[in-house]
């Protein structure tokens, strides 16, 4: 997960906390009931920061839990499972501090532990190397266009967007949009495996007419991720349910404008750099994706100004200063 990698990575590296990665071993939930609340007294442990819901509801010390996301408040049934609407219900009671990615996900869970907000802390994730405005020294990033067989014409990245979740159709409703007003030449990149819901939505891209116009290069490393975002005219994020979404950070930090759905925790990290629009409709789609693409120049220099404060650093500081105060 990019989030506890880049979090804790950059703990490591300021040093101002201690940290000790505990990691599972057997069975995950005896470990984490059992053996990691033994493990927080041999090792004298303040308490456990736990990088997702989850976490030892008995034991010494203090818990830290995060919550990313609240789907089912959304209409999304994707990771919401008992599981998940458990640890949202009952981890705040035993939790001394809950940390959300956006306010977004702090609104959703205030409303039903309004009495315990105070301990409810929002938390954005960084974005650090390889993604940027400026490619690595020897990096040239136009080599991905033959490597992954894309054309000239201006991208429209959606990335991992291969999950019901994350609203494909929606965009491929406002491309079609765009072709029926003789609008410019986009070509959607959709990245990621292939799965049962890519394919319902390749098969609605060629309903639309749209097959010649949708690339899928399947999953891309991080190098040529970093690349294909500098080179994207625009970067589609229609999710509805997610607590943050990396490809909006990543999009702002590579200068390239975010075209995300109103209302959503999406726009409220694109903020003013953000081309917001109306997910249900198409036409609005259309427009918002028209725009990123002719505006792409002029909006870069406010998408960067925008993702500059969100570091993993920033990030690290505001656990040591949280960690401080439960000390």
């Amino acid at each position: 997960m990019r989030a506890t990698r880049g979090l804790v990575e950059a703990l490591e590296r300021r040093a101002v906390l201690d940290v000790v990665r505990l990691v599972p071993e057997g069975e995950l939930r005896a470990w984490r009931h059992k053996r990691l609340p033994a493990l927080v007294g041999e090792l004298g442990l303040l308490g456990v920061h736990s990088p997702v819901s989850s976490f030892p509801l008995r034991g010494p010390g203090r818990r830290v839990q995060t919550l990313h996301e609240l789907p089912w408040k959304h209409g999304v049934a994707e990771n919401s499972d008992w599981k998940h609407r458990f640890w949202a219900a009952w981890g705040p009671v035993r939790a001394d501090r809950v940390l959300c990615p956006s306010e977004h996900v702090a609104r959703d869970l205030r409303r039903r532990w309004l009495p315990g907000s105070a301990r409810i802390r929002v938390l954005p994730w960084g974005v650090g190397a390889p993604i940027g405005d400026l490619p690595e020294p020897g990096t040239v990033d136009e080599v991905v266009l033959g490597k992954y067989r894309l054309g000239q014409d201006p991208i429209a990245l959606c990335i991992g967007a291969v999950r019901e979740k994350k609203n494909l159709a929606a965009a491929l409703r406002g491309l079609a949009e765009v072709r029926k007003r003789n609008g410019p030449r986009i070509q959607l990149v959709v990245t990621g495996p292939d799965t049962p819901q890519l394919r319902r939505d390749l098969g609605l891209a060629s309903q639309l007419g749209l097959s010649r116009f949708v690339s899928t290069p399947g999953e891309i490393p991080e190098s040529d991720l970093a690349s294909l975002l500098r080179l994207a005219s625009a970067v589609i994020v229609l999710s509805r349910s997610e607590g943050f979404a990396f490809p909006v950070l990543e999009a702002l930090a590579s200068g390239t404008p975010p075209v995300v759905a109103r209302d959503s925790a999406q726009a409220e990290l694109a903020g003013s750099a953000g081309v917001v629009v109306n997910d249900t409709d198409p036409a609005s789609v259309a427009d918002g994706l028209v725009r990123a693409v002719m505006e792409r120049e002029s909006l870069r220099f406010d998408c960067l100004d925008r993702a500059a404060p969100f570091t993993w650093d920033a990030c690290a500081e505001r656990v040591e200063a949280l960690w401080q105060e439960l000390a």
